[in-house]
C-alpha cells in the first residue's frame, strides 16, 4: 500500500488549474499550426493567425488562453493500492480554489443551477474517478468552457437509426452550433452505454489527443469519415468560412442494451485544455 497526502494532491491540482489553462496541449496546438498553414480561405487563414497569436501570447505573459477559464473538470485514475492521507475530494477542490485564486483565473461556477449566486473560487470541481490495478495516480485537469459546452447534445437513437443516424446526429449538432462555439472545433462522441455513461464518454473522448486514432480500426475509420464530413461544411474559423471547421474528433464507445443507440456530442472550441501528472 502507498500513502499520497491531501496536500500532495491539492498542490498538484492547483499547479494544472494553471497550466492548463495558460498551455494548450501539443497535440492540439499542432493540429491548430496545420490548419493555418493549409486553410486557402483568406478571412479564415488570417483568423487562424490571430487563434494563433493569442496562443503565443498566452505562453509568453503567463496569460489565459481564453478568458471563460472553465468549470474545472478533473479526472484521477487511482490505483487500488493508494491510500489517501486526508480527504480526497476535499483536497481537490482545494486545489482548485488555490490554482484558480493564484492563477488569477476567472471564477465561473454558480453554487445553484437556479438561484445562481457565484462560489468565488471556482469550486466545486467536478470529479471523476476511475479506479485502476497498482499503486499510481494520475491527475488531469480539462477546464471546460461553456461557449462550446452549451452547444453538446445528447440523442437516445433507436438500433434501427443505425450508423448512418450516428453520422447525422453528429453533422447535425455541428450545424446547428455553427459559429457560437468559435470553432475550429474540437468533438468529444460517445456511443452506446446508457443515458448517463454516454456523456462521460463523449467528456472522456476529449481528454484522446488529437493525433491518437480509436484503437478500433472501425471507429478510427468513422473518426476519419466525420472530420471530413464536417470540414466539408464549410462553417470555418469563427463561423467565417473556410474548410477549418473541426481541428479533430474522438470517439469513444461502449457496449449497450439491445433496445438502445445512445449518442453524445461533446463540443469544445480550439482551446481544448488539459493537463496531466502523475503522483
Amino acid at each position: 500500500m502507498r500513502n499520497i497526502s491531501a496536500q500532495a494532491i491539492t498542490d498538484t491540482v492547483a499547479r494544472l488549474c494553471i497550466e492548463a489553462n495558460t498551455r494548450l496541449p501539443q497535440d492540439v496546438q499542432a493540429a491548430l499550426d496545420k490548419a493555418r498553414q493549409e486553410e486557402p480561405w483568406p478571412l479564415a487563414k488570417n483568423t487562424l493567425d490571430l487563434l494563433w497569436s493569442n496562443l503565443s501570447a498566452a505562453r509568453e505573459k503567463d496569460l489565459p488562453i481564453c478568458q471563460d477559464t472553465g468549470m474545472a473538470c478533473v479526472f484521477v485514475e487511482l490505483g487500488t493500492d493508494v491510500h489517501i492521507d486526508g480527504s480526497f475530494e476535499a483536497a481537490i477542490h482545494e486545489g482548485v480554489r488555490r490554482g484558480y485564486t493564484d492563477g488569477y483565473l476567472r471564477k465561473s461556477i454558480v453554487a445553484d443551477p437556479l438561484r445562481r449566486g457565484n462560489t468565488g473560487d471556482n469550486t466545486p470541481a467536478a470529479i471523476t474517478v476511475h479506479l485502476v490495478d497498482g499503486d499510481g495516480c494520475t491527475i488531469t485537469v480539462a477546464p471546460k468552457g461553456f461557449g462550446s459546452e452549451n452547444m453538446s447534445r445528447i440523442q437516445m437513437l433507436k438500433p434501427a437509426d443505425g450508423v448512418e443516424g450516428f453520422r447525422k446526429f453528429v453533422l447535425e449538432t455541428v450545424q446547428l452550433a455553427g459559429s457560437n462555439p468559435c470553432p475550429p472545433i474540437v468533438l468529444g462522441i460517445g456511443v452506446g452505454g446508457s443515458f448517463d455513461k454516454v456523456a462521460y464518454l463523449a467528456k472522456k473522448a476529449l481528454l484522446r489527443p488529437l493525433d491518437v486514432p480509436n484503437p478500433d480500426p472501425y471507429y478510427a475509420g468513422l473518426e476519419r469519415e466525420l472530420l471530413t464530413a464536417i470540414n466539408e461544411l464549410g462553417i470555418g474559423p469563427q463561423g467565417f468560412g473556410g474548410q477549418t471547421t473541426c481541428l479533430g474528433l474522438a470517439i469513444e464507445q461502449m457496449p449497450t442494451h439491445v433496445a438502445g443507440l445512445p449518442v453524445a456530442v461533446n463540443v469544445s472550441c480550439h482551446v481544448t485544455r488539459r493537463a496531466s501528472a502523475e503522483l
